[in-house]
């Protein structure tokens, strides 16, 4: 399969977890959970089936779904009050990033991708006509605010935002948004933040929102997944919050596109929600973020950052290998010493060597001990 326009084909981050599997490795490569789901999402699933929820939804979504997305958005310590008409049910978090890009630009406008960053953002603003600049954070993984500042131009139109950010873990604050505001309050720029991991912020730090920044919710896509909620990726149902001026809009393209979501499964998490404990969530994957880092220290690998949130953690490998790239490394971890992991530069577009590799920790506890242990012996 063709590259789209030189961008990374995700071929490569399943490489390694086929490498994993030929290899009869330990795979901490992909953010893809290997436990079961609640078993209450499955007897809602069930119920959805047996009342016959097998047509299409409407274009927004299940109404029940909606209101019930509505009320658990405002039992977050960062509350966010929502309206109807701000809410859309879309198929995954890859269809709204796209789709709102489509909304905004016309060709040749300029997006903003803060790298490291998912592989599928320079791609869906190239084929929306757009033109991706990209900033590096510093070496930190912090934004240097005056670097920053030199991407925006006359053409800039949008600038993406993953929070907590796959690879790095980092969480925007409510400072950083003021200060990204401060820098695009009078000009026409969006906003388009990918929160996909939200429920996933660790050590007493709670999510914050663009979508509820005074300021900067009248020009924010904020995007959430249930497939990283619930850990369901294959049911394929997020949400969209957008002004109502922006959903309209986005809605003109979705009808096109996909028109509405999983059914069945939107009225299961809609059932699902009533009963979902958000802390539960976030202190079963602190703790599997604690397991990994508490036994990582015993190998010659170094975290130099404790994952702030997201399901990865980000890993200094240069007390391992000096010379080796971190492509090289990745799959001579794979091979040889039977862990799976990713290269970091695989999150840059044009990068090719970091001091990096970055595991996964959203699997079962026993998987990530064994890992550990056996680099432990072997590393």
């Amino acid at each position: 399969m063709e590259n789209i326009y030189g961008f990374t084909h995700y071929s490569f981050f399943t490489e390694m977890s086929d490498l994993a599997s030929r290899h009869n490795s330990f795979d901490l490569s992909l953010g893809i959970p290997d436990f079961e789901i609640d078993p209450r999402l499955r007897y809602y699933l069930k119920e959805s089936a047996d009342q016959n929820n097998h047509n299409y939804e409407p274009l927004a979504g299940n109404p029940l779904l909606i209101e019930s997305i509505i009320q658990y958005n405002l039992k977050r310590k960062n509350s966010l009050q929502l309206k109807t008409e701000e809410v859309s049910i879309v198929p995954c978090a890859t269809f709204a990033l796209y789709t709102s890009l489509k909304c905004i630009l016309m060709q040749g406008d300029e997006v903003i991708i803060i790298q490291p960053s998912y592989y599928t953002y320079g791609p869906s603003i190239v084929l929306n006509g757009g033109i991706p600049v990209y900033y590096d954070l510093d070496c930190d993984f912090n934004i240097n605010w005056e670097k920053f500042r030199n991407c925006i131009s006359e053409k800039t139109k949008a600038i993406i935002i993953n929070s907590p950010q796959n690879p790095t873990g980092k969480i925007w604050s409510q400072t950083d948004w003021n200060q990204l505001y401060s820098l695009i309050e009078s000009r026409e720029i969006y906003v388009i933040s990918e929160e996909i991991y939200d429920t996933y912020c660790y050590d007493g730090v709670e999510h914050y929102s663009p979508f509820s920044h005074p300021d900067l919710k009248k020009r924010t896509f904020s995007i959430f997944s249930f497939g990283k909620m619930f850990h369901s990726t294959g049911w394929k149902v997020s949400y969209l919050l957008a002004s109502g001026e922006l959903t309209s809009k986005f809605r003109c393209h979705q009808q096109y596109i996909s028109y509405s979501a999983n059914a069945p499964a939107q009225y299961a998490i809609a059932k699902y929600l009533e009963v979902f404990d958000p802390a539960e969530n976030q202190s079963f994957m602190q703790r599997k973020r604690d397991i990994f880092n508490e036994l990582i220290k015993e190998t010659p690998l170094e975290v130099e950052q404790k994952a702030q949130g997201s399901v990865f953690q980000i890993v200094n490998f240069r007390n391992v290998s000096k010379t080796m790239t971190d492509v090289e490394f990745a799959k001579w971890m794979t091979i040889e010493k039977k862990v799976a992991c990713l290269p970091l530069s695989a999150f840059y577009h044009s990068r090719t060597d970091s001091n990096y590799i970055r595991f996964s920790f959203s699997k079962k506890d026993e998987l990530i001990i064994q890992s550990l242990e056996h680099l432990k012996r072997n590393l």
